[in-house]
């Protein structure tokens, strides 16, 4: 065997991820408000990048006329084929107005504030009210608010038990069973059953052992479920009624379809991404600094960056559009009749009729949201599996969990139906489903199985 070094050529094809090729397919996947936080940061970072101001093309609608009737009407606008710009004097918005939300805490400290007690027992109750979570729990330990506050334990609890008569009933709490027994005391109930199942069987009522509970107290089953039922009248989390900022999450949908007599019609949402053009006055530097080589290489390295941002924008948007208007096309039935009526989809079939590879389908769609007649949904949404049917075609899950909920919503509470029964219906429609599948989809839609679903009075 022959071994040495030598040297050849060799011709080869590899795709190389370019700085400007990441760009774009970091701007495919982003959301419409990250889009405008990520174009914000370019026209901060290059100077040759400008928003473009409304140029009146949208507001020389007479009288007022919507986008909606302009497009009824075959009315083309240089904004582009694929989308529409949103006017900002026009467009109503609800985030123009700045709502008042009442806190748990706010609510807390009103009540705390009105009580009549010496201030360096209100003292102690800001600083308990200021220890609760959003379900308005007391996260601290008493001795631990004591030490802090150099007081005694004593006098923590007594001011804990005038906060655990504020409204929300069940609040300052510090687990689940002393919230459920201050509300059975605001509310009068002195069941014996109650609050003997509220003070040690909690876990089993929450697993639905009913049986279990009757055997082991010698009672009827049907008592223990007459117990629960008022037990679930009360609030396991007294604060959660009230605004809490940090659960706040706002939804801007990327693409809008409005139907239009019997056609649904895509539109791109481009406020969240304004139309970006190059600066006229370093335009001008870059014609009159060709003597200048520094200058003239940074303004020249500045323009390319911002052409490409302009383009990877423009061609979001059309990917966009091509890929939502694929999808209504294959799902206009679900537009029509609504979740029972979806079909199974892949990104492999859109990615097919669009002309792309899968994984531009995936971005294109991840994170985003579609606003329509039937709700405001996810990309994702659409793309569901699905079983066969006798008539040939496929189910999508969506569609066979909306109809075992139907069934199981029928269903006599005293009899519930099992996953067998709902898998035989399911067959006789002609839905080739297996019962584990039943199941798993039963379990997403977060229902209980029959055995706990049962009612015994």
């Amino acid at each position: 065997m022959k071994m040495g070094f030598n040297l050849s050529l060799e011709q080869t094809q590899k795709l190389i991820m370019t700085q400007e090729l990441q760009q774009a397919i970091k701007i495919l996947q982003l959301p419409s408000l990250e889009l405008r936080e990520y174009i914000q940061q370019q026209l901060e970072t290059n100077p040759l990048i400008e928003e473009r101001e409304d140029d009146g093309e949208l507001n020389s609608m007479e009288d007022g006329e919507s986008l909606l009737s302009q497009i009824v009407k075959n009315v083309e606008y240089t904004r582009g084929e694929y989308g529409y710009n949103s006017d900002p004097d026009s467009d109503f918005s609800y985030e123009n107005y700045i709502p008042s939300h009442t806190t748990l805490k706010d609510h807390l400290f009103f009540q705390l504030h009105i009580t009549i007690m010496p201030e360096h027992q209100r003292e102690i109750g800001e600083y308990i009210i200021e220890s609760l979570n959003g379900n308005g729990y007391l996260t601290a330990d008493v001795r631990e608010i004591a030490a802090v506050l150099k007081v005694d334990s004593e006098e923590v609890e007594q001011v804990l038990s005038v906060i655990q008569t504020f409204d929300p009933t069940g609040v300052g709490s510090r687990d689940l069973k002393e919230c459920l027994m201050l509300q059975l005391d605001a509310k009068g109930i002195d069941d014996p059953l109650v609050r003997k199942l509220v003070g040690g069987y909690l876990k089993e009522l929450g697993d639905k052992k009913f049986n279990h509970i009757a055997k082991e107290l010698n009672i009827l089953t049907a008592e223990v479920q007459r117990a629960y039922d008022i037990i679930k009248t009360l609030e396991p989390k007294p604060g959660r009624a009230f605004h809490n900022s940090s659960d706040v999450k706002y939804i801007s949908p990327d693409v809008v379809v409005k139907q239009i007599n019997d056609e649904f019609v895509v539109l791109v949402n481009d406020s969240a991404a304004p139309r970006l053009i190059i600066n006229s006055y370093y335009r001008s530097i870059l014609n009159s600094c060709q003597d200048q080589p520094g200058i003239s290489r940074y303004i020249t390295g500045k323009l390319e960056s911002a052409l490409w941002l302009i383009k990877s924008i423009e061609q979001r948007r059309m990917t966009l559009y091509k890929v939502v208007n694929a999808i209504v096309e294959y799902q206009k039935e679900f537009f029509h009749s609504g979740v029972k009526a979806l079909k199974p989809l892949t990104l492999k079939d859109i990615a097919l009729k669009v002309g792309v590879h899968e994984s531009t389908v995936s971005r294109a769609t991840n994170g985003k949201y579609v606003q329509t007649p039937r709700g405001i949904y996810e990309l994702k949404f659409f793309f569901t599996s699905g079983v066969s049917s006798v008539y040939g075609e496929g189910i999508s899950s969506e569609s066979i969990k909306e109809a075992i909920k139907g069934i199981i919503d029928k269903e006599d509470p005293k009899k519930p139906i099992s996953d067998q029964r709902i898998t035989d219906i399911l067959n006789s429609r002609g839905i080739n489903i297996s019962r584990r599948t039943v199941a798993k989809y039963r379990d997403e839609l977060g229902i209980a199985s029959s055995s706990r679903r049962k009612r015994y009075c």
